[in-house]
C-alpha cells in the first residue's frame, strides 16, 4: 500500500484553504468555492485530470517528436524578437542536444531566471522542425534539488487559481479529512477479498495514491478509472447514492396523502373505459392496476410511467385521473411546450367532455380573460382536470384540492418545477400523488442508481395496428431520390415530416435551416398534387413563431389539409398524426440517439407502411465521427426503444437520461453504469443494512459523499 500523504505544510496553512476560518476571503478562496470546494472533504475528493511525470530527466536524444519530456539544461542564448509577433527565445543544451523554448507571454522575473549561463529544469512537449526541436511555453525552474518520488497531478481549474496553489488547498484538505471508514465493521474483511474480483484499498489509502501515483503505475488503469484506488472510491460513491435514494424513499413513506379508492360500480373509471374506442393492451391494464393500488394508499405515489414511442401512456394517465375525480380531488397535468401540453389536452377533452368533467387549460401565452377564468375554475374546484405547461406552477394558481400531479417528460423539468407542483395541495400534512412519465425508456443500471427511489412502471407493449418502421441512413448527396420519395407518398394521400436542425443560419454550424428548406421543398414539389388532385401544401413550424401560428400550422397538417411539415424538433413529443407515413431528419449526424428515436415515433401510427430516413452530411470531414456513427447505426439496426436507451446510455452516458433531476449536479462523478454493475450491485444490498444496523454509518457516509446535493433526489 501506498505511503499516507505528507502533514500539512506550513506553506498551505498560510494559503487559508477551504475550511479555515478568515476574515475577507481571497480570489483564490473564492475561486476554489466556485469548484464547489467549500469542504475539506471537498478538496480530498477533488481528483486530477491527468498527471505529468517530473520524477526522471531524460536527454533530448531520447525524446521523440510530441513527447513529453523533462530535461536538465544550460542557457546558452536568450533573445526577445518581434517577428511574427514580440517572443522570448532561449535556446538550452543537456549536453545532448540543444532545444529553443519560445514564450509568447513573459515577465522580467522569468527573463532573469532565463539568464545565459543558468542551469534549469524545463519540461514541455518537444516538437521538431526545420529549426530544431522547440517546447512552447514550457514550465521551468532552477536545476538541483531531489526529483519528486510520485507522479504531478494536474487539477481541473477556473481562472485565479493556479495549479501550486490549488495542489497545496487539495494536499492540506486530504490531510485535516476525516477518512475513517464508513462500512459496516464486518464487511472489511469481505472488501479486502474484493467486490467484482477488485480487492478495496483504504479510503485514506486510495485517495492518497490518486492524488500522487508512483511513477511505475499504468496510466492507462488510472485514466479509465479501473485502478483497485479508483474502485474503492467508485464502491463509496455508489453507496452514498444507495442510502440516499433509499433515505428518501422512507422519508416519503412517512408522510400522508389522500386515498383515492376507485369507486365501486363504476363511475367514472368505468364509464371512461366503456367510452373509449380502443381495448387496452395487456401492459396499459397491469401499469393501470399499479398506479391504481398505489392512490389507494395513504403515503404519496411516486410512480415512473416508462414507454416506448406510442405504447399508450396518455390513456393510462387519463384512467389514473379519472380515479382522482372519481373521489372527489382535483388532478393536474403538466407537459414540458405547449404543443405537447395541447396535444393532451384534446385528447383528454375528447375523452372526458363528454362524461362531465371540465377541464382547464393553462399556458404562458394565454389572453388575460381567458386565463382570469381559467384561475376561477381551478381555485373552485369546477376544474376537475387541468392540463397545461409550467404555467400550472406559477403563485397565482390555487387548487381546491390537488390530489394527482402528473408530469410528462418529466427529465424537461428541473427540481424547483416539479416542487413546485408537488406543494400545490393546499394542505399542511399532505402531499399529492405525482405520477411521472417519460418516453425515454429508462436503462436497468440507470434505473437502479438515479431511479432508485421511484417505483417504475413499464409499458412493454405497443397498440395492435402499429406498423413497424423502416429506417434508412441516407447521405445528403442522394437528397433528389429523398425528395422523389416524398412526392410518391404524397400521391398516394400520405403526409410527410421533414426535421432541421436549425432555424437561422449558422457561423459555427453549416446546416441547412428550415426555413430555406421549406422554400427548397416548396420549388421541388412544385406542380405535385395529392391524391384527391388538390395542390400541395407545405408548412413550416419553429419555436420564434408565434403561438397561433404555431396552433395554425399543426391543426392544418393534423386535419389532412397539409402535406408536407418542415419543422425543428418541437414536433420531437405528443404529435399525433396517424396519416403520415414518412419522417425526414435533416443532418441526423448533430442529434442525440433518443431525440432520433423520438422524431421517428411520429410516425408509424396508421395503418400504412412507414419510413424514416436519416439525411446525414460529412461537410468537409472524409467521414462520419464515431460517435454518429454510432448513432445512425443503432436507429437501423432497431426500433426498440429500451435497446435504443442501452446504447444511449453507452454513448452519451446518463445525462440524456436525467436531464434535470439533479438540477445540473452530477451526482455520480466516478463510477460508470456501463461497467460499475458489480459494484452497483454490492451498493444496493449493502445500503439498507448499514441504514438499519448502523445508521451514524449510514449518515455521516452520505454527508462526506453528497452534503446537501441529497436533496435534489427528492423531486
Amino acid at each position: 500500500m501506498p505511503k499516507k500523504p505528507a502533514p500539512r505544510t506550513d506553506d498551505a496553512a498560510k494559503e487559508g484553504v477551504a475550511g479555515s476560518a478568515g476574515d475577507t476571503k481571497s480570489p483564490a478562496q473564492k475561486a476554489l468555492e466556485k469548484l464547489g470546494l467549500k469542504r475539506d472533504i471537498d478538496l480530498a475528493l477533488h481528483l486530477p485530470l491527468r498527471y505529468e511525470d517530473e520524477t526522471r530527466i531524460v536527454q533530448l536524444t531520447e525524446v521523440r517528436e510530441g513527447q513529453q519530456a523533462q530535461i536538465e539544461a544550460v542557457v546558452t542564448h536568450q533573445e526577445v524578437t518581434f517577428r511574427p509577433r514580440r517572443q522570448l527565445v532561449v535556446t538550452v543544451d543537456d549536453g545532448s542536444d540543444t532545444c529553443t523554448l519560445r514564450f509568447f507571454s513573459f515577465y522580467g522575473s522569468q527573463q532573469k531566471a532565463l539568464a545565459v549561463g543558468n542551469r534549469i529544469r524545463v519540461r514541455g512537449e518537444v516538437k521538431g522542425g526545420f529549426l530544431g526541436r522547440t517546447m512552447l511555453h514550457p514550465s521551468f525552474r532552477a536545476a538541483g534539488g531531489s526529483l519528486p518520488t510520485a507522479l504531478t497531478p494536474i487539477y481541473p481549474t477556473v481562472a485565479g487559481l493556479p495549479q501550486p496553489y490549488l495542489r497545496k488547498a487539495v494536499l492540506s484538505g486530504l490531510a485535516r479529512s476525516d477518512l475513517s471508514d464508513t462500512f459496516a465493521p464486518g464487511d472489511l474483511e469481505v472488501l479486502r477479498h474484493g467486490i467484482g474480483h477488485q480487492p478495496l484499498w483504504t479510503l485514506r489509502d486510495a485517495l492518497s495514491f490518486l492524488h500522487h501515483p508512483t511513477p511505475d503505475v499504468s496510466l492507462d488503469t488510472l485514466m479509465d478509472h479501473s485502478h483497485p484506488a479508483w474502485q474503492r472510491l467508485k464502491a463509496e460513491e455508489l453507496l452514498a447514492q444507495q442510502i440516499s435514494q433509499l433515505q428518501s424513499r422512507r422519508e416519503r413513506a412517512a408522510l400522508k396523502a389522500p386515498q383515492l379508492q376507485a369507486v365501486e360500480g363504476g363511475t367514472l373509471h368505468a364509464r371512461l373505459l366503456a367510452a373509449l374506442p380502443f381495448g387496452l393492451t395487456n401492459a396499459q391494464a397491469r401499469v393501470g392496476a399499479e398506479i391504481a393500488k398505489d392512490m389507494a394508499r395513504p403515503i404519496p405515489m411516486h410512480r415512473l410511467l416508462q414507454g416506448d414511442v406510442g405504447a399508450g401512456k396518455t390513456v393510462v394517465a387519463a384512467l389514473a385521473a379519472a380515479i382522482c375525480m372519481d373521489a372527489g380531488w382535483q388532478c393536474a397535468l403538466m407537459a414540458p411546450t405547449e404543443i405537447l401540453a395541447e396535444q393532451h389536452f384534446r385528447k383528454l377533452l375528447g375523452w372526458l367532455e363528454p362524461l362531465g368533467i371540465t377541464t382547464a387549460w393553462l399556458t404562458g401565452t394565454q389572453k388575460t380573460k381567458e386565463r382570469r377564468a381559467m384561475l376561477a375554475l381551478i381555485e373552485s374546484g369546477e376544474a376537475q382536470l387541468v392540463v397545461g405547461t409550467h404555467a400550472i406552477i406559477q403563485d397565482k394558481v390555487k387548487f381546491k384540492n390537488l390530489a394527482l400531479a402528473i408530469i410528462d417528460e418529466q427529465h424537461r423539468f428541473g427540481v424547483a418545477q416539479r416542487l413546485a407542483l408537488r406543494n400545490k395541495l393546499q394542505h399542511d400534512t399532505m402531499e399529492p400523488h405525482m405520477l411521472m412519465m417519460t418516453a425515454t425508456p429508462i436503462p436497468r443500471t440507470l434505473a437502479m442508481s438515479y431511479y432508485a427511489d421511484l417505483d417504475v412502471s413499464t409499458l412493454d407493449e405497443l397498440p395492435p395496428g402499429r406498423t413497424p418502421i423502416v429506417t434508412k441512413v441516407v447521405n445528403d448527396h442522394r437528397r433528389d431520390e429523398v425528395v422523389e420519395r416524398i412526392r410518391g407518398q404524397i400521391a398516394e394521400g400520405r403526409q410527410v415530416y421533414w426535421v432541421c436542425p436549425l432555424i437561422e443560419e449558422s457561423e459555427a454550424l453549416d446546416l441547412t435551416n428550415a426555413t430555406q428548406t421549406h422554400a427548397d421543398l416548396a420549388e421541388a414539389l412544385q406542380g405535385a398534387t395529392r391524391a384527391d388532385g388538390q395542390p400541395v401544401l407545405i408548412g413550416l413550424l419553429h419555436s420564434r413563431m408565434h403561438v397561433d401560428d404555431k396552433k395554425a400550422v399543426m391543426g392544418a397538417f393534423t386535419a389532412g389539409l397539409m402535406s408536407v411539415l418542415v419543422s425543428t424538433t418541437v414536433i420531437e413529443v405528443g404529435v399525433d398524426v396517424p396519416n403520415a407515413s414518412l419522417m425526414v431528419i435533416e443532418h441526423a449526424e448533430r442529434f442525440g440517439l433518443s431525440q432520433l428515436h423520438q422524431l421517428r415515433g411520429r410516425v408509424g401510427r396508421g395503418a400504412a407502411a412507414s419510413a424514416c430516413v436519416l439525411l446525414y452530411s460529412t461537410g468537409d470531414a472524409p467521414r462520419l465521427g464515431e460517435a454518429a456513427r454510432e448513432r445512425l447505426r443503432a436507429m437501423a439496426e432497431t426500433n426498440d426503444g429500451f435497446e435504443i436507451a442501452r446504447r444511449d446510455l453507452e454513448i452519451r452516458g446518463p445525462g440524456e437520461f436525467l436531464g434535470a433531476r439533479q438540477s445540473g449536479e452530477a451526482m455520480l462523478r466516478f463510477a460508470d453504469l456501463a461497467t460499475d454493475t458489480a459494484l452497483l450491485e454490492w451498493a444496493r444490498a449493502e445500503a439498507p443494512m448499514l441504514l438499519d444496523r448502523y445508521p451514524h454509518l449510514a449518515h455521516k457516509h452520505v454527508a462526506r459523499w453528497l452534503g446537501g446535493k441529497a436533496e435534489y433526489l427528492k423531486a
